[in-house]
């Protein structure tokens, strides 16, 4: 443990590195103190956890039905596997290519994927961290369909030419054996046949391979003769024979060939006994063969068609795109299929229909269907499948589907898969919360649960949680473009969603000409969550809308059948000319505090309360009307967050209010502060009223300390310039290049060139137009001084004050932290009687860049948390809330004799400084980064001590101890592509952190040296020993006669011996990086295991050396022995037998 002394801290930081901090000496007999720190770099490693969500972009899927494990990849190459509720791992492929399908190795722990750059990789799933023991990548062929058969070790590759070649999946080598288009199709075909779109064995014969080209011409080939013994083609003439509509060659659909115009097709799938199969076509039919009989299909059906009337042909339908054939051993067969409506359903939404028996299901989506499987009781081909449920994968949804019951109800998804359900605005993240939340968040979102679902278990349940030791429980809280919030345990790297709170039902339904005026201010998604703030003591949760609009909430475990909506209406605009400071008389016009349904104070000229009541002129301007309108009845809370109080940001002189950017609440102190652009505004959510209203310049300037009554906002005089928002027009982005560090005059360098670009983003990602925390804020705001961030805290106001008291730090987007002091009544009723006084106190420090975050440290280095009352129930009777509201003291001694108690901490977009306190001197300085700027930093609590945790623009993150600014970790971690990072990036306690991935996943990362070691034993295990069940019973007679499943070698047909090698520039074999572990491994990952694998070679290579040493000897041995032998043949060589 090294202790830092304040005196010599310009050495130490000086070795550290070169841009490393300076410190100021004070005078202050604080400093001669030694201040320990117990955070060394060996406590820091940054490393990827776990990532939740739905995959974005899915591709392709595949399901291990003895396992139960599924997979399913994506387009940007990504690899999820699901398993029971909690297990889940990804893991991406290095060249980020599409996913095109996806084969399990069946109870093997290995998985086949292929990708759309022609690369072929075998994947080991039998550790906790997936790797690529094999890959293969083809040269000179494109893949497009593969087929790995049960039991086998032999992979088909069908490929855009039409050939299909034969892969080892054990060593990744290719088989010599090729089957060629040409001779798979008739001699008189003069055209190619199109892509190999189907490979499948016959399940009765492995011998025979059912071979589909895209073209609509089905092969079946003979692997022993190397020959097709059936081809059954559904062309032009079958269609006419049948009474089918015709469709022209060159027509859209191109689902014709050019030569004999053969229906193309999408899939095929066999009857279990191997004697039919089905295939499906462009033109929404379903063809069924019987494989002795290829001139005729012998069953042809449109599910989706209309059945033709006096003759006429039925029309057309769209192509059904992929069927599967099920049989079951007590009924009907399930034919279960995606696609082939009619085309006169325009604009109706994706379906899956299920056929059994005589009845037909159709099961719309909500999305459009990527891929189904249908999960069976048994994985052999030749045996009833009896099927069970349907896992149909959407766009944006997973969907299980239960077969067993009336009515098809689906399952209920235990996976936290709905986090994109409305775009993700804000995260916040809070590890190591009071014990009793969770239990407390779940019991009131398990009301909220749909019914309906099927009452079955979860198909899908592979696998076996980590033996982890993290225990402390960890919410992830989520804000949603629709106005919804979302708290989600994340406990044990897990996430499930505990309770979801809908902000938008406070408010009217806005009619069409409201929505005009809300999009002057909003362009969409007037509700949308921008930031939030939680206290998980007090359980109070305050929000900030894009309507800037504020609702602080209260947790209660009691329904409120009716209650009015508390509202409190805030003019608070920019004054750019020359402020005057505050006055009670003057042009100020004091009035009482505004709330829902409350009459305009009669000093008020225009009331404020009332949104209907603001006024419009004749030229159209509008004033003290609010963005959104408060509910008029009575509002129904069910039990979890119920509404206190809304604030609402109102029209001023015409100009609209500027969106909220900042927010803080303090449960003891019963205040919300909250600011933007033009300035701040700190309320009194007990007594409902506004207590504080100033611009940011009036912070700079104060006057004496002196009481503000509650009272409204100043008038607006009309401002002598734009007000500063992103939507003021054209004006607006002529100044967007400029700095939030300088004045509004200052010309754009390099820096600002970099936020310009920075800020700049897809277009069609509209999901992220809103801020969302003070982090991005000084981004993309102009130039003009903004509020960017609040810290309640109990501190000595001004300089050299020997009295701690409530107070408010204020953080401004040019570096300037100000401090507001909080004069409070008495506790118990005087609270709500009496008035709070505020005065401003002037500027405590000034730092380089937008203030990020602020915080207050005492004398020994522990970090002041900001006082908070303990919950209470506010439904609950009086003597229980008496009992639990107390507010909590204040533990924090006086500064005594002039010296320093307290250390400030604060850091913005370019530098952190440590200020004492009370004497406001900078006893620590770090300059964080000089070429980018830091978007988000935390002081958060890691192993027993403080630090500040930094994410910067260039993707670096850092650590900084306390209080010293020693720089602990520096990660080049993650690029930034896109602002969806930048706003969502967020820190949390004991070294945990997450960000938005991409629009509907959630990456968790830690930077603790201590979880990164013991992460292995956190991770869910994927392969679990299951014994294959039995193969069916082929039965006496099927024995007897020959009916069965007939086997075939196919490492005699297909290894090198019988086919030989195949051509070395046809494909190019690549070890994975999991080849070494190869396929042994209970793949723990431990260190243990490692060690017994070194333990083990020794013993191998002792064993070895003894192996030798005993060869020789008998080497040895047997020279002895050959040289007496033949000693003893010359002696008695001459000797006659008589003789001996």
């Amino acid at each position: 443990m090294k202790k830092f002394n304040i005196r010599k801290v310009l050495d130490g930081l000086t070795a550290v590195s070169s841009s490393s901090s300076a410190a100021a000496q004070t005078g202050a007999s604080k400093e001669n103190e030694a201040v320990q720190e117990n955070l060394q770099s060996e406590h820091f490693q940054l490393c990827k956890t776990v990532r939740h969500g739905f995959p974005h972009q899915p591709s392709s899927m595949a399901f291990d039905p003895v396992q139960k494990i599924l997979a399913i990849g994506t387009l940007t190459g990504a690899l999820r596997l699901f398993g029971r509720a909690g297990v889940e791992c990804y893991c991406q492929h290095e060249s980020a290519a599409a996913v095109i399908q996806l084969q399990f190795l069946i109870n093997e722990g290995a998985l086949v994927s292929a990708l759309a750059d022609d690369s072929v990789h075998l994947w080991n799933l039998r550790q906790k961290i997936p790797a690529i023991l094999h890959s293969l990548k083809f040269n000179r062929e494109r893949i497009t369909y593969c087929h790995l058969p049960f039991q086998s070790k032999w992979l088909y590759i069908g490929t855009e030419r039409g050939n299909i070649h034969i892969v080892n999946v054990e060593s990744f080598t290719l088989s010599g054996y090729v089957i060629m288009w040409n001779k798979a199709i008739e001699l008189s075909t003069k055209t190619h046949p199109g892509p190999v779109v189907h490979i499948s064995d016959n399940p009765m014969d492995e011998g025979k391979l059912l071979i589909g080209f895209e073209c609509g011409v089905v092969v079946l080939w003979d692997l022993k003769s190397k020959k097709a013994d059936y081809r059954y083609n559904y062309d032009e003439g079958l269609l006419l024979q049948e009474g089918i509509q015709e469709v022209k060659e060159g027509s859209k659909d191109g689902t014709f060939c050019r030569s004999r115009r053969f229906l193309a097709i999408h899939s095929v799938a066999w009857h279990h006994e191997g004697k039919q199969f089905v295939c499906s076509h462009s033109d929404g039919t379903l063809t069924t063969w019987n494989i002795r009989a290829p001139a005729k299909p012998a069953q042809i059906i449109t599910p989706h068609g209309k059945q033709p009337k006096d003759g006429k042909k039925p029309e057309p339908c769209k192509p059904i795109l992929k069927v599967e054939y099920k049989t079951t051993r007590a009924g009907d067969p399930f034919m279960v299929l995606s696609g082939g409506l009619s085309y006169d359903t325009v604009g109706r939404r994706a379906c899956l229909t299920v056929m059994h028996g005589k009845s037909t299901a159709v099961l719309e989506m909500d999305f459009p269907i990527v891929d189904f499987l249908t999960l069976c009781e048994t994985p052999y081909p030749n045996d009833f499948q009896e099927p069970y449920a349907v896992v149909v994968l959407l766009e944006r949804d997973l969907v299980l589907i239960d077969l067993g019951q009336i009515g098809y109800p689906i399952f209920e998804n235990p996976y936290p898969l709905t986090i994109h359900e409305s775009p993700v605005t804000c995260c916040e993240y809070f590890a190591d919360c009071p014990a009793e939340l969770i239990p407390a968040l779940y019991s009131v979102g398990s009301r909220q649960k749909r019914q309906g679902f099927s009452k079955k278990e979860w198909p899908i349940s592979g696998g076996n949680w980590g033996q982890g030791t993290q225990s402390y429980p960890e919410i992830i809280i989520t804000g949603h473009a629709d106005g919804s919030i979302k708290f989600w345990d994340a406990s044990a790297l897990m996430l499930q969603v505990l309770y979801k709170l809908k902000t938008a039902k406070v408010f009217e339904r806005a009619r069409a000409k409201e929505e005009r005026a809300i999009a002057d201010i909003v362009e969409e998604d007037p509700f949308a969550i921008q930031t939030l703030c939680w206290c998980p003591e007090s359980r109070m949760l305050c929000v900030a809308g894009a309507s800037a609009h504020v609702i602080v909430y209260r947790f209660s475990k009691q329904e409120v059948s009716a209650a009015d909506v508390q509202l409190l209406e805030v003019r608070l605009q920019c004054q750019l000319s020359d402020v005057d400071s505050p006055d009670p008389g003057g042009e100020q016009t004091p009035t009482s505090p505004a709330s829902a349904g409350a009459p305009p104070s009669p000093q008020e000229t225009e009331p404020a309360a009332q949104p209907s009541a603001g006024s419009n002129s004749s030229d159209g301007s509008r004033d003290n009307i609010p963005c959104l309108q408060v509910r008029g009845s009575a509002l129904k809370q069910s039990p979890g967050y119920q509404v206190e109080l809304v604030i609402q940001l109102v029209w001023v002189s015409g100009e609209p209010p500027q969106q909220i950017t900042s927010l803080a609440i303090n449960s003891s102190y019963g205040l919300v502060v909250l600011g933007n652009s033009n300035g701040l505004a700190v309320v009194d959510y007990l007594q409902k009223t506004l207590l504080l209203n100033l611009g940011t310049s009036e912070l700079y300037s104060p006057s004496e300390p002196y009481q503000r009554q509650p009272r409204s906002p100043r008038k607006a005089r009309q401002p002598s310039g734009v007000l500063c928002d992103s939507n003021d027009g054209p004006n607006a982005s002529e100044e967007r290049c400029k700095s939030p560090t300088s004045g509004s005059t200052s010309p754009c360098n390099s820096d600002e060139d970099r936020k310009a670009k920075f800020i700049e983003k897809d277009p069609k990602d509209n999901s992220f137009s809103r801020s969302r925390s003070s982090s991005v804020t000084s981004i993309d705001r102009e130039s003009r001084e903004s509020v960017s961030s609040f810290c309640f805290c109990e501190t000595f106001p001004r300089k050299c004050d020997s009295l701690l008291s409530p107070c408010v730090l204020v953080g401004t987007t040019q570096g300037g932290v100000m401090m507001v002091a909080v004069s409070l009544p008495p506790s118990g009723d005087q609270r709500l009687l009496q008035p709070v006084g505020i005065s401003s106190c002037g500027t405590v420090a000034r730092l380089k860049g937008g203030i990020l975050t602020m915080a207050l440290l005492d004398a020994a280095g522990g970090l002041l948390p900001s006082s908070h009352e303990p919950w209470y129930d506010p439904n609950a009777a009086d003597d229980e809330k008496e009992k639990c509201r107390r507010r909590r003291p204040s533990s924090l001694p006086s500064s005594q004799d002039g010296q320093d108690s307290q250390l400030a901490i604060l850091c913005s977009e370019k530098q952190a400084k440590v200020v004492a306190m009370p004497s406001q001197t900078r006893v620590y300085k770090h300059n964080i980064t000089e070429s980018s700027f830091v978007l988000r930093a935390d002081v958060v609590q890691m192993a027993g001590a403080n630090c500040i945790a930094c994410f910067c623009a260039n993707g670096h993150i850092m650590t900084l101890s306390l209080p010293s600014l020693r720089p602990l970790l520096d990660v080049n971690y993650l690029p930034l592509t896109d602002m969806r990072i930048a706003r969502t990036f967020c820190f949390s306690n004991l070294g945990q952190a997450l960000y938005l991935t991409s629009p509907t996943e959630v990456q968790r990362i830690t930077y603790s040296q201590d979880t990164c070691d013991n992460l292995q034993e956190m991770l869910s295990e994927l392969f679990t020993p299951v014994e294959t069940p039995e193969a069916p019973n082929r039965g006496f007679f099927k024995g007897l006669f020959g009916g069965g499943a007939q086997s075939l070698d196919r490492e005699d047909l297909f290894g090198e011996t019988s086919a030989g090698k195949a051509s070395r520039s046809l494909a190019q074999h690549i070890p994975g990086p999991g080849s070494m572990e190869g396929m042994k491994g209970a793949a723990s990952g431990v260190v243990g295991d490692l060690a017994r694998a070194r333990i083990a070679l020794d013993e191998r290579g002792q064993k070895l050396g003894e192996l030798e040493e005993r060869t020789a000897a008998m080497m040895a041995s047997a020279e002895s022995f050959s040289k007496h032998a033949h000693d003893m043949m010359v002696k008695y060589k001459d000797k006659k037998w008589y003789q001996l």
